[in-house]
This record gives C-alpha cells, sequence and structure tokens, in this order.
C-alpha cells in the first residue's frame, strides 16, 4: 500500500492540473504533446467510474420487489454488476470511437500522433467521469429520497449528459490549442526587408516619464495571456469552420456509440419490476427507452 500511495498521489495531481487547466495551457502545450500519463489516469478513471456504478446501483438496495421476484442477494449483485459494467461503458466506447477521432483530426491538419490522439482522449475521458464521479451523491440522495424507479433513470441520463458535454467540450478546447501551437512551431516563412543604416543611432536613457509609460503599455499587453481554465477559449482565438464542422460530427457519432454502448450493457441501476441478470435481451435502443421512461414519469405508468 506505501507502495501504491505515491502513484495515486501523482495520478490525482495530474487530474487536478486538467481540471484546472493547468495541463493545457499554452506554454504546457509547446511541444505539441499533453504532458500526462495516459495509463495513470486511465487507472484513476476506471477507479472513479467504479464509485459512480456504486452510486448508481444504490437504488437497487432501496427497492421494493413483488414476492416472487425477491432474491436476497440480487441488489448486492447489482450493485458489483454497475460497478464492473459503468468502466466497462467508458472503455469500450474509448476504443470503438479513437479511429474516428485520429482520423477526423487529421482532416482539420492536426499533426497529432496516434499515442498523441491517445492520451488526449483518455485525459477528456478522465474530465467526463471525473465530473460524473462528482455527481454520484446526488445521484445516491435521490435514490435514498424517492421510489420512483423512471426519475432514478432520467436522473442518471441527465449526470451523464452533463458530464459528457463538459468532457466534449475540454476535448475540443485541448485540440484547438494544440493545433494552435503546431501553427508556432511551423510559421510560415516571411521575407525580411533588407534595412540599410545610414547613420548610426544614439541611445538616449529613458526619462521617469517614459519609463512610466513604457511599463503601462507592457502591462495592458500582457492581459491577454492571462492564464485561462480547461473549458475557455483562449482571447482573440475563434474556431476555424472546418474544424466545427468536423468535431460536430464526431461529438454526434460519439455520443451515439456511448448511448447505444450503455443500451447495451444494461441494466445499471436494476428495474423494481424485473429480477437480477447480468445483460438483458437486446430490444428497442437506448432512445425508445429514454421516450418510454419520461412518458412513465409523467404519467405515473
Amino acid at each position: 500500500m506505501k507502495r501504491l500511495a505515491p502513484f495515486f498521489r501523482q495520478r490525482l495531481a495530474e487530474l487536478d492540473r486538467l481540471l484546472r487547466g493547468d495541463a493545457t495551457q499554452a506554454e504546457a502545450l509547446e511541444d505539441n504533446k499533453l504532458d500526462v500519463s495516459a495509463g495513470g489516469l486511465l487507472v484513476i478513471a476506471m477507479l472513479l467510474a467504479a464509485f459512480y456504478g456504486l452510486c448508481m446501483g444504490s437504488f437497487s438496495l432501496l427497492k421494493e420487489m413483488p414476492v416472487e421476484l425477491v432474491d436476497p442477494y440480487g441488489p448486492v449483485k447489482q450493485v458489483l454488476a454497475s460497478m464492473i459494467k459503468t468502466p466497462a461503458l467508458f472503455l469500450l466506447t474509448l476504443l470503438v470511437t479513437l479511429p474516428s477521432l485520429y482520423v477526423f483530426n487529421a482532416l482539420v491538419g492536426s499533426r497529432l500522433t496516434l499515442l498523441g490522439m491517445t492520451r488526449l482522449l483518455v485525459a477528456a475521458m478522465s474530465v467526463n467521469i471525473a465530473v460524473l464521479a462528482s455527481l454520484g451523491a446526488i445521484v445516491v440522495f435521490f435514490s435514498l429520497t424517492t421510489k420512483s424507479y423512471p426519475f432514478i433513470l432520467l436522473l442518471n441520463v441527465a449526470a451523464f449528459t452533463v458530464a459528457g458535454v463538459l468532457g466534449m467540450l475540454f476535448l475540443l478546447q485541448t485540440l484547438h490549442r494544440m493545433t494552435k501551437s503546431e501553427h508556432r512551431e511551423h510559421p510560415k516563412a516571411v521575407a525580411k526587408p533588407s534595412i540599410q543604416m545610414k547613420s548610426p543611432i544614439e541611445l538616449t536613457p529613458l526619462t521617469s516619464q517614459e519609463k512610466s509609460k513604457s511599463e503601462t503599455t507592457s502591462s495592458e499587453s500582457t492581459k491577454g495571456t492571462l492564464q485561462t481554465s480547461a473549458l475557455d477559449m483562449p482571447q482573440g482565438q475563434v474556431l476555424g469552420g472546418s474544424t466545427k464542422v468536423v468535431f460536430r460530427c464526431w461529438i454526434i457519432l460519439f455520443s451515439l456509440v456511448g448511448a447505444q454502448m450503455g443500451w447495451v450493457l444494461r441494466p445499471f441501476v436494476g428495474s423494481p419490476n424485473m429480477p437480477f441478470t447480468f445483460f438483458r435481451e437486446r430490444d428497442s435502443n437506448f432512445f425508445a427507452a429514454v421516450v418510454g421512461a419520461l412518458q412513465q414519469l409523467f404519467t405515473g405508468g
């Protein structure tokens, strides 16, 4: 345990740097590389995902089931299953969507390698899961105070949506900053006009008034270099039109894959009208289930 403690402290510090935006500042991306450990972050992210799985499955510990469906170990099985399947959901979605993100990002002129793209996507997923895990206490609170299965189901969908939006926003801004870093490293050659000095220039010391004016101008010029958060667009920069289109296409693809992956791996919460099962039959789809849960919630079905 003593050997593991420094590892976890270091990985948590890396995650904290990502959340605060320290690891994605322009000066930190000068080498076109996100300075984080993909393997270490992945371990922390999977543990946080398992924690949220525990929070999500806690509803099954309190639900009232019909007598004919009572299984003394069913709720515990559901919690353990959720703790296993929640990390699997993110890991499988990462594996399925990584190749498409690499190709899409290459289309907008990025020079990131597959390893660099993997590190970046793991970082974005870690931010996503960190936000999700922070909402776990809210899920447990409502699990303790309500018996409505549709409400808990939709609450978890909302939590995944909020976390996913923030994670993707982090990915977009970091990709943009890394692309800007590439452009700084490979500037276009500009012909410098030749200047002929006809006479030597005499340097005279600045007066106190001129020094004060120079310092004021210098301080004003550095206002635009203030540190930005992990989700803010650097001042004076905008996304290109092609970058927006390509990235939005990938966001839609990622969302569809993640939603359907969650549907394939269900149940995560555990219906009070069904016995425990690790997987359910592949019928319908995620979006039809959300619509059905909304109808049950508002009609009392």
